[in-house]
């Protein structure tokens, strides 16, 4: 007997088998059924085709305990961009959307998340794992500064090392239920990048970048870093794009015109946002209070990953 003839027997029991109940708690329990397989085939729709396009032997075990729908990465192809600005505001932003979100902080060597969001170690654990430290608005983080007993002091390690603890903190930290969770990338394309790529299961990228003669030569690498690791670009966030003036309104070009529409269209890839350079919103992001600042610029990036 085939498969398929047996699938049939038992199908052709279960009929008979509901013939005799109540039609109504048949028609409930049928309808609970569609229900729960919906929101499974939802929840888990990002992360599984994420799965697919990485290499099995390189994709790292989930924490059975966590339970992330998305994994969104943030990158620069060079530094000072305001790239973990981003990744906190993006964070925030989804946050005040409704959604369950944390970021894990990979920028090892610069981490400035928990500082943004205002939350301060030493992290605690239960001997198995790791608790992330929660922010104001609910965020939860995870950084190597919530490890360290001087928040300031170096970390001074070499490349595997730091992919190796990138790793842990996946692995590690008791997440809990997640839909989106950001990883905050050093700049470049260097070991971090890389260890991401091929062991997190990442549905897409976010690249950012500022208005500036080079931007198409930092975007690219960024983009075909991507392409080279089969990992989708979502779009690009251009962070100081214009100054507005406080008394009549007018956006000054601080850093020169911009240049991201023709990059983006080059690649066929959509502009999330342009973001305005705004003192009040760097004082927030000093003061632990990024979650404070306005989200409306970020609505065009939160409408594509809501879409995910």
């Amino acid at each position: 007997m085939t498969e398929e003839e047996k699938q049939k027997q038992i199908d052709a029991a279960v009929e008979r088998l509901n013939a005799k109940r109540d039609p109504e708690v048949v028609a409930k329990e049928q309808e609970e059924a569609r229900i729960i397989a919906e929101k499974q085939a939802k929840n888990h729709s990002g992360t599984e085709a994420a799965r697919a396009r990485i290499n099995p032997d390189f994709l790292i075990d989930d924490n059975p305990q966590s339970h992330i729908k998305h994994v969104i990465g943030v990158v620069s192809g060079k530094g000072g961009v305001g790239k973990s600005t981003v990744t906190a505001s993006l964070a925030a932003a989804m946050r005040q959307r409704g959604f369950e979100t944390a970021v894990l902080d990979a920028d090892i060597t610069g981490p400035s998340i928990p500082r943004m969001f205002g939350v301060h170690g030493p992290a605690v654990g239960d001997g198995t794992y790791m608790y992330p430290e929660v922010a104001g608005d609910g965020t939860k983080i995870m950084s190597i500064n919530l490890m360290l007993d001087d928040e300031e002091a170096p970390v001074v390690w070499r490349g595997p090392v730091i992919a190796g603890v990138v790793k842990q903190f996946w692995t590690e930290t008791l997440w809990g239920d997640v839909d989106y969770m950001f990883v905050d990338m050093p700049p470049g394309t260097g070991d971090v990048p890389l260890t991401v790529f091929q062991s997190l299961p990442i549905d897409g990228i976010v690249i950012v970048t500022s208005p500036q003669e080079l931007v198409q030569m930092i975007v690219k690498k960024a983009y075909n870093m991507a392409g080279m690791m089969n990992v989708p670009v979502l779009g690009v966030v251009e962070n100081y794009s214009y100054l507005e003036c406080p008394d009549c309104g007018k956006k000054i070009s601080v850093f020169g015109e911009s240049h991201i529409e023709e990059v983006a269209k080059e690649l066929n890839i959509p502009v999330m946002a342009k973001l305005p350079l705004d003192p009040k919103m760097a004082e927030r992001a000093d003061n632990g209070e990024i979650y404070n600042n306005s989200v409306d610029p970020f609505d065009g990036a939160c409408d594509i990953l809501s879409n995910l």
